[in-house]
């Protein structure tokens, strides 16, 4: 590799680092036999010192050395600890050095070879010396009595051979691993010269130098912009001109065109696009480029383009007027896109002051007739001439805050004299150059007009607002800052009037259209609870943010104390979902004056809608077709069952006494209006306390959520809070759910649950026998005594006898009795036969048939309803004093 290009800098750059790896790996292997070696004598003398120390304060050796002859005891004593140890040799000796013990028995009774003196004067010496085994490491320790006099010395140590060798095993583990990491960091290095031959393509040092003083002089001192856009649209080069062309900032290297907020739309399309271009004009910070654009990769290169930019501005001294006329189409352009993003219409001619400051006007106010606001259309010129009166200011803009213009949401009356009376009355616009001069303009408020001169106002285009023939008001156009309109901007200033008309008209019309609806749903739905004494309910209706909707719900009062509740919604939104839902309501209500269960109830409803789909099924009105769910639930406070049915909708939540949450298992049912599918009913008992949740799938479905989110958050916002009343819960479940104003209708319908007191309620089976008659009106009379009911005794007797009468005579057993006190009076009286009583008038030569005549005459209602047992016959009385019942 390095003879192939040895003047290339990659390859002097290899030579470099392999140069340096080898001097690192060498030093590297070097410390580690020096710190090896090191790390051996080291290890060597701590073992002779601690052997030495130990032995010398080993159990016994004073009693051996006082003994006559102590070589007998210590010589085997000290060979078997040399050899537990590990040491060459342990001598014991007197203090004039003579031995006791030593490896080789000959040695016994010679002096010993070293220095003893520091060993004498009570410390531990270490020192290298020629002995009788050779090069020896010796460590020498005192033996001290028990009064700290040294009475003999013990050496210990280790050949120096011994120590070396252990240096000789570590050195081919050394000399390895500096071989394996002098391996692998030369070949790193040989890839990362490669990747550098590559990148430099092996170039010499001078012609690198050369290349890069190329690059330097493209990049600062030619006159044309030069740009490299990568494949992935990021700019990888830009050059001195360009940056100054494109007004770009100092960190656009390394970003994507798109990202760059100076370059304008056109130009970022062209650069992101990687297509070839040639001399294509673009215009840029005032700036006419004449761009041309080609591939990099032709010859093999990366990919990406590079781009040539050339300043053509000189063109604009002789295409003035051209530049003007682009000018103003950009700027009817941009009010195209920006005017009529909503259909409100303040936010519409919002939309206009913005669009024209300051590229158009330096003050911009807008002033719409005040019916306008409410969806109507303003009176007829001819009735407001000679002035515009009732003007509401609604938007104003402007360069600066502090300018004196009307103020936004003033209510004007222009005199006759001013240009916007003038042109509000004509449908013209009216151009003001100097309002110095403009008597009639000054006459509207002397004050607010001086002012307006003192801060600079020159001048006025007072442009109506006109749509469908009608003025809708005024968009009066200001400058101060520069030169006065002339008669070409006043077309100008009408072409962009005109844009934003159509979309305040239209704003106007839904506002009026919306109005309708809304007041057409809230009509529709309950304007008040009816009194009942069943449930605690509360409720909220939110309307939509794009309209009304088919969403509605209902608390019925039914015979016997209960009360059903409704929930529904219809598909759609506009006056057609809302008339569906009055129908259908209407029609929910009729149905349970009839009494019926859940099912059969849901069963007619469904036949009603499909007929209305029938009745509107039309080719050029397919959206009106109805669609729509409905949940129908009647809950008893005397047995404390609720019985509900489904239709398409979402089952409720059930919270009980204890504050826990549930969805009950509630049979589903097809959607109003499929047919053809039987309801199911499911039947609850519920806990007294216990709060039933009906709401529509606004509440809980978005498009930010799914379905399973938004019960699980609806489950949090209920649970665990058993104390809190239906009101607090509608309140709790709205700001967990809805903190913002929603997207759909939302019906949310809350209700805790009563139970009637067992003693509020007396029943009694009823043999079929007519004696039984007149024990039923002694036993009524007893209780309604108990209650303090007597005076309805006589009306209650005469209803019950004639009701427990029809039973005998025309019903089958068994015969049932129930009264209930509870806002009213109620008597009931079931049996086995399906058959159904109708009132008539009897004649007067006819025995019989006046009497349900007579208890139509004595209850304040009474009616009939049907059980899968039989049915039951009620009449309900007034109480006389309904305080004292709630008292009680």
């Amino acid at each position: 590799m390095i003879g192939k290009s040895p003047r290339s800098v990659a390859g002097q750059v290899f030579l470099l680092q392999v140069a340096l790896v080898v001097l690192l790996v060498l030093c590297a292997v070097l410390a580690l036999v020096l710190q090896s070696r090191r790390d051996t004598t080291t290890e060597a003398r701590r073992r002779s010192v601690a052997v030495a120390e130990t032995f010398a304060h080993a159990p016994g050796l004073q009693q051996a050395l006082a003994l006559p002859d102590p070589s007998a005891v210590l010589q085997p004593l000290t060979e078997a600890a040399r050899k537990a140890a590990g040491v060459d040799f342990i001598v014991v000796m007197d203090t004039h050095g003579i031995r006791y013990t030593h490896p080789m028995p000959s040695r016994i009774g010679e002096r010993f070879v070293g220095n003893i003196a520091p060993s004498l004067a009570g410390k531990v010496y270490t020192e290298s010396v020629h002995g009788p085994l050779g090069h020896e490491v010796q460590a020498t320790a005192p033996v001290e009595d028990t009064r700290g006099k040294v009475i003999a010395l013990v050496s210990a140590g280790l050949k120096v051979r011994h120590v070396t060798s252990e240096l000789d095993r570590q050195l081919p583990i050394i000399l390895g691993a500096g071989a394996g990491a002098l391996a692998v960091s030369t070949g790193g290095t040989a890839l990362v010269g490669r990747r550098l031959r590559r990148q430099t393509h092996s170039l010499a040092p001078d012609e690198m130098t050369r290349m890069y003083e190329h690059h330097d002089t493209v990049l600062h001192s030619v006159r044309e912009g030069v740009l490299i856009v990568g494949p992935d649209g990021r700019l990888l080069l830009v050059n001195d001109e360009a940056r100054r062309l494109l007004e770009l900032p100092a960190d656009s290297e390394g970003r994507t065109v798109r990202e760059l907020p100076a370059l304008e739309p056109a130009t970022v399309e062209l650069l992101a696009s990687g297509r070839e271009a040639s001399d294509e004009v673009h215009f840029a910070k005032g700036r006419l480029l004449a761009v041309n654009q080609r591939p990099t990769d032709r010859a093999g290169g990366p990919g990406g383009t590079v781009v040539t930019l050339r300043d053509s501005t000189e063109l604009q001294a002789v295409s003035g007027r051209a530049e003007a006329a682009r000018e103003r189409l950009e700027l009817l352009y941009d009010a195209g896109l920006c005017i009529g993003s909503s259909l409100d219409v303040v936010r519409t001619a919002d939309e206009l002051t913005r669009v024209a400051v300051p590229r158009f006007a330096d003050f911009v106010t807008v002033d719409l007739a005040d019916a306008v606001l409410h969806g109507d259309e303003p009176a007829p010129a001819r009735d407001i001439m000679p002035a515009a009166r009732d003007m509401r200011r609604v938007a104003v803009s402007g360069i600066r805050d502090d300018h004196p213009l009307y103020e936004e949401g003033r209510l004007i009356d222009f005199l006759p004299s001013t240009p916007q009376a003038r042109g509000y009355g004509a449908g013209r616009s009216e151009l003001v150059t100097d309002l110095s001069a403009a008597d009639g303009w000054r006459a509207q408020d002397p004050e607010r007009t001086r002012q307006i001169l003192d801060y600079g106002i020159h001048s006025l285009i007072a442009a109506p607002i006109q749509a469908r023939g009608v003025v809708l008001g005024m968009a009066n156009f200001w400058r101060a800052k520069r030169e006065a309109f002339d008669a070409e901007e006043l077309s100008l200033a009408d072409e962009l009037v005109a844009r934003a008309a159509v979309s305040i008209d239209n704003a106007r019309r839904y506002t009026r259209e919306h109005a309708l609806a809304v007041t057409l749903q809230r009509s529709l739905l309950p304007r008040a609870l009816p009194e009942q004494s069943a449930l605690d309910v509360a409720y909220r209706y939110l309307p939509a943010q794009s309209g009304v909707s088919g969403d509605w719900f209902d608390v019925i009062p039914l015979p016997g104390g209960r009360v059903a509740l409704a929930v529904g919604d219809v598909v759609g939104h506009g006056l057609h979902a809302a008339a569906t839902m009055g129908r259908l309501r209407t029609a929910v209500h009729n149905f349970s004056t009839l009494d019926l269960p859940p099912d059969e109830l849901l069963h007619h409803v469904d036949d009603l809608v499909g007929r209305i789909d029938q009745d509107e099924a039309d080719a050029n009105r397919t959206g009106e077709i109805v669609g729509a769910t409905c949940l129908y639930a009647i809950y008893d406070p005397v047995t404390r069952h609720c019985v509900m049915a489904r239709a398409g909708h979402l089952a409720p939540a059930l919270v009980h006494p204890d504050g826990s949450v549930v969805f009950p298992d509630l049979p589903g049912g097809p959607p109003l209006g499929l047919g053809g599918m039987p309801f199911r009913t499911a039947e609850l008992e519920l806990a007294e306390g216990s709060q039933l949740v009906l709401y529509t799938d606004g509440l809980v479905e978005d498009r930010a959520r799914d379905l399973d989110e938004g019960l699980e958050m609806l489950r949090r916002a209920l649970a665990g809070h058993p104390e809190r009343s239906p009101e607090e819960s509608c309140r709790a479940v709205l700001e967990e759910l809805l903190p913002e104003r929603p997207k759909d209708d939302v019906a949310l319908l809350v209700a805790r649950t009563r139970a009637l007191p067992p003693g509020q309620v007396a029943d009694w089976d009823v043999p079929r026998d007519p004696a039984a008659v007149s024990r039923m009106r002694g036993a009524v009379s007893d209780r309604l005594e108990e209650w303090g009911l007597s005076e309805l005794g006589f009306g209650m007797e005469l209803v019950l006898s004639e009701l427990i009468t029809n039973a005998i005579r025309y019903g089958s057993d068994p015969v049932h009795v129930r009264l209930i006190r509870d806002r009213t009076l109620i008597c009931e009286v079931a049996d086995g036969s399906s058959t159904s009583p109708h009132l008539r008038y009897a004649a007067t030569t006819d025995e019989g048939g006046r009497g349900l005549f007579l208890v139509s005459q004595l209850a304040e209602r009474w009616g009939t309803r049907y059980t899968p047992h039989g049915k039951v016959i009620w009449a309900e009385l007034t109480l006389p004093d309904l305080s004292g019942l709630l008292d009680d």
